[in-house]
């Protein structure tokens, strides 16, 4: 009997890791497809698939799984470009960290196509083919956001995806509460990465960098066009929650400059409380 294929499109960081940690699941051929000549050359060298071709026909052509692993933009311009390319009843799927947009793109597919949104919870500051590794999605959470006509095979079969590449929990939810979490949870932690690169003072403080400082900035080193992306993608959800963190900042500096020592720290304790209670064990707010 033919192993079934499991097509990644697109071999950057997320997708080279991708293929490196889906090798052994299940039945599958691994076929992965991209455009640079140099990440091809090192898939091939590296074996980061078990076939790599420049081809999206070939890598789709009689895949079972399709997962897109590009930019937002890319993705949505595949599907509308290769909407009638897929094999009728396969599944396919992406990794992109906006989920409504993506999912609305996804309309475009026939009704014998499947698709399931999909989002590994994990990256690093790197970009790049070289830079992937197959323990990527170690301990991360793999967020599904299923149509309400989703196969329950596909969902149980990314479910079993999430397990295989040892993503700590799958979690189910709505396009929605997706992005709307995650404006709050990465996207708004990016901006304020950058923004604090952006004070003049950023290259006079070397030797003076704690920790928190460092984890604090260390996203700041994106990959623009990506961010970009996604950032634009869910300007709205984004947005308001910039406000809220405005509006916070706003609070802090006023009891700092009224010099009410009291008031601020009421509002420390306060603020320790809240994260001290989030980090304990306890029901996850996506489900």
């Amino acid at each position: 009997m033919n192993k079934k294929t499991f097509a990644i499109i697109g071999l950057g960081l997320i997708g080279g890791s991708m293929a490196l940690a889906l090798k052994g699941f299940e039945d599958f051929r691994i076929i992965g497809m991209d455009t640079s000549p140099a990440t091809l050359a090192f898939a091939r060298e590296h074996e980061v698939a078990d076939v790599v071709t420049p081809d999206p026909a070939e890598a789709i052509r009689e895949a079972d799984v399709v997962m897109l692993c590009m930019h937002p933009q890319g993705i949505l311009d595949f599907l509308q470009e290769h909407r009638d390319h897929f094999k009728p009843g396969c599944l396919v799927t992406d990794v992109c960290g906006v989920k409504s947009a993506i999912m609305a793109g996804a309309e475009c597919l026939p009704e014998t196509v499947d698709f399931i949104g999909c989002h590994p919870m994990a990256g690093t500051e790197f970009s790049g083919i070289q830079n992937a590794f197959a323990e990527m999605f170690q301990g991360s959470h793999l967020i599904l956001t299923p149509r309400p006509g989703s196969d329950p095979a596909h969902v149980a079969l990314m479910e079993r995806l999430g397990e295989h590449i040892g993503c700590r929990d799958v979690v189910k939810t709505t396009p929605e509460r997706h992005d709307q979490i995650l404006a709050y949870t990465s996207q708004m932690m990016h901006i304020i990465a950058v923004s604090v690169c952006d004070d003049e003072n950023l290259f006079t403080c070397k030797g003076f960098e704690g920790s928190s400082f460092r984890g604090c900035t260390r996203v700041a080193a994106l990959d623009a066009g990506l961010w970009t992306q996604l950032f634009s993608l869910n300007t709205p959800a984004l947005t308001t929650c910039l406000d809220e963190l405005i509006g916070h900042l706003q609070s802090y500096r006023e009891v700092l400059a009224g010099g009410d020592r009291q008031a601020l720290l009421d509002k420390l304790t306060v603020s320790a409380d809240r994260k001290r209670q989030v980090d304990l064990p306890g029901p996850d707010l996506l489900q």
